[in-house]
């Protein structure tokens, strides 16, 4: 194994040949031979273990293992010791995604701070098969089915290529030492269930199924290769970005050859897997939209409008003005003053109102349902939503909408667009208040 091993650094992983790294290191079988084998081919690297005190004395035994490793390998050791039951009470997620996001917040703050170039973790062949299992179970697109990648970020896993089988034999024909995690032989977990129920069955189907299920993910990865080409050239195509945000031609869009797989190829990046909800979006009213964890995705007219979250939540705050104030800095920036001329360039930007008419303090915030106003040159009442929507504001863009309002809650200002008739100034200097957006 130790000549394979060489042959696959010196083709696929020439970059650690050269630089010094982080090995993370549990105790287990996996990261211990994946320790032996690149101190065997005197590459520069320091073990990573993390204590996540799930399991007791078996924890501490762990973590003093990987020490007595780094002392026979001659290499460094970093450990750190999390309260992983606490953390994942507070934050409210499962033990494995906790402790996911525990160690690799740890091991990137150590890549950081002690300049290290890459951090490698021991995943074998079977680990990249589990994970195509489980995204095959929950279901996915081609990328699902790759298993786990070789190489993403800083992250490296030379061992993919090589069966379990081959690491533990490696162990043995060396008389290597590891620890056992009893937590692994559990079926409560997807993974574990996978790897002691699914892939046996499998494997037991002919001798070659799990090399040819190696081989499907090779050629589904070439093919994933292919299709992120094609996507790229219908973006060109297809999109136009505008500010913070992906504007999409939905006409070119649902005529486009095999339209659920280019809608999935497209947006599942940003958080849609469901390639027919995004398809039926094109086909609803106007306005309506769908969220992802970190995207909003907008039907406006003949066009779908795809931007982040934070820019397109509309935002809780809101902040009061008192008499006397003269520059607001939050949540916008607004000067306040007596002004005896102004001129009419950039007129959305300031208004004139009356200071008699003002009932203090005063509001900004944002617009709410049901508001209405008095908007200045127009004869009647309207709402503020209907006002929006004939200025062909999108709800994307509402999030930015702010309203200054008076202490009865009547709307003074559409802030940058139309004031309200029943505040502006009649010019008279002495009573006039001019606002400008800075």
């Amino acid at each position: 194994m130790i000549t394979a091993f060489k042959n696959h650094l010196n083709t696929q992983f020439k970059e650690l040949t050269t630089s010094k790294f982080l090995l993370a290191c549990s105790g287990g079988v996996d990261s211990v031979v994946l320790a032996h084998l690149c101190a065997q081919c005197g590459l520069t690297f320091a073990l990573a273990h993390c204590n996540f005190n799930l399991r007791g004395a078996a924890s501490a035994a762990d973590a003093q293992f990987v020490i007595d490793l780094g002392l026979e390998l001659d290499v460094p050791v970093f450990q750190t010791s999390f309260d992983t039951n606490a953390y994942v009470k507070a934050q409210k997620v499962s033990i494995q995604m906790g402790a996911r996001t525990l160690r690799y917040d740890w091991f990137d703050q150590l890549i950081k701070t002690h300049e290290y170039q890459f951090l490698l973790t021991a995943h074998h062949r079977e680990d990249a098969l589990e994970t195509m299992f489980i995204n095959l179970s929950r279901g996915t697109g081609i990328d699902g089915l790759l298993g786990i990648p070789e190489k993403r970020d800083y992250i490296r896993r030379p061992l993919l290529s090589f069966a379990k089988s081959a690491i533990v034999d490696f162990a043995k024909n060396n008389q290597i030492l590891w620890r056992e995690d009893s937590t692994n032989a559990s079926t409560t977990y997807l993974r574990n269930k996978i790897r002691h129920e699914v892939l046996p069955l499998m494997a037991d189907l002919h001798s070659t199924a799990l090399e040819n299920m190696v081989q499907t993910q090779l050629h589904l990865k070439e093919t994933s290769q292919l299709a992120s080409l094609y996507l790229e050239k219908l973006k060109k195509d297809l999109w136009s970005v505008e500010d913070n945000e992906i504007h999409i031609t939905i006409d070119l869009l649902i005529d486009t050859p095999s339209v659920l797989s280019v809608i999935y190829g497209l947006f599942s990046p940003y958080g849609f897997n469901d390639a027919t909800a995004v398809l039926e979006l094109c086909q609803r009213e106007n306005g309506k939209k769908l969220l992802s964890p970190s995207h909003l995705l907008l039907k406006d007219r003949s066009t779908l409008i795809l931007t982040p979250l934070e820019s397109s939540f509309i935002a809780k705050e809101s902040a009061h003005i008192f008499p006397g104030e003269s520059i607001i800095e939050y949540p916008i920036q607004l000067s306040i003053s007596k002004i005896k001329e102004v001129s009419p360039a950039d007129h959305h930007k300031f208004i004139i109102v009356d200071e008699d008419t003002l009932a203090y303090p005063l509001q900004l915030r944002h617009p709410k349902e049901g508001d209405v106003f008095y908007p200045n040159g127009m004869i009647g009442k309207k709402r503020v939503s209907k006002f929006l929507r004939d200025e062909k504001i999108n709800v994307i863009s509402k999030a930015s909408i702010w309203l200054l309002t008076d202490a009865k809650d009547q709307i003074i200002w559409v802030v940058g667009y139309r004031a309200d008739r029943r505040f502006v100034s009649k010019l008279k200097t002495d009573k006039s208040l001019y606002f400008n957006i800075l």
